[in-house]
């Protein structure tokens, strides 16, 4: 009956001191090994915690470098990728309610578009600097050797999936970004030519957030414009360039990206 209310022990009569002190030591060093054990297991959750931790951070920083050796080839900035992807993130959280985005722009994918924006230039490593440094206009020649960054980078990030054997979310973003943030609503952009839904949810958001970056940044071949003039040009291309959908979440949030633009202007490198 005892052990069924919950005794883990008994002793039975005549009482000898010996067996009863020897039963206390028993179960004081089992009550202290199941204490070693808690502490011990709170410790390794601890030390995955941290190790976690460390290993998200080295990713993270790995990926901004990789993506900053792009952007430096063609006299763009590091700021200019950090300005994106705060961009990407801002757009994103606006549209995480709407009918057409809910589904995707979960707080995960959200965390995973802004992780994988930085990449979306990566493909620039394997233009040309002739081409990708000139200060003029690019010819018909030039500008279709330009358009393959984007299949160069597509290609770079399913290289890395192919080693690892499988994608993932980031990768997938990755290379949908690479791959399609200069395809236009309209069907006019490329490399493919994609048009409406057809193009990637992450490369619509992208489209919007490296068009405004690009306008408001000086480049060799024009000055910066202001934001009103960029949201002015921007708005001609409200359902042709851009998903017209991600473009109003732009209109609603164009004062994030005003403060974004400030936070890492160029001037704070």
């Amino acid at each position: 009956m005892g052990l069924k209310l919950g005794a883990i022990d008994y002793i039975t009569k005549p009482i000898s001191p010996s067996i009863v002190l020897a039963r206390i030591e028993t179960h004081l060093s089992l009550k202290n090994a199941r204490q070693f054990l808690r502490d011990q297991n709170q410790h390794l959750e601890h030390l995955v915690v941290e190790r976690t931790r460390q290993l998200v951070l080295i990713q993270d920083a790995t990926i901004l470098a990789m993506a900053s050796l792009a952007e430096t080839r063609d006299n763009e900035t590091g700021n200019h990728i950090r300005r994106t992807q705060h961009y990407v993130a801002a757009l994103a959280r606006d549209l995480r309610t709407h009918p057409r985005f809910s589904a995707d722009l979960t707080d995960e994918n959200i965390d995973l578009l802004y992780k994988s924006a930085p990449l979306h230039d990566i493909g620039k490593v394997g233009v040309p600097d002739r081409i990708l440094l000139k200060p003029g206009k690019l010819d018909d020649e030039e500008f279709a050797i330009m358009k393959l960054h984007t299949v160069y980078g597509r290609d770079a990030i399913l290289s890395v999936e192919k080693h690892l054997g499988e994608s993932n979310d980031f990768l997938r973003f990755a290379r949908e970004i690479a791959h399609s943030h200069q395809e236009k609503w309209d069907g006019s952009g490329y490399p493919e030519g994609l048009a409406g839904d057809a193009i990637p949810m992450s490369a619509r958001l992208m489209a919007v957030a490296d068009v405004y970056d690009a306008l408001i940044s000086r480049r060799v071949y024009k000055p910066a414009f202001s934001h009103e003039k960029a949201v002015e040009i921007m708005t001609a291309g409200r359902d042709k360039h851009f998903d017209p959908d991600v473009f109003d979440a732009f209109v609603r949030v164009e004062k994030k990206f005003l403060e974004i633009a400030a936070r890492f202007s160029d001037e704070t490198q």
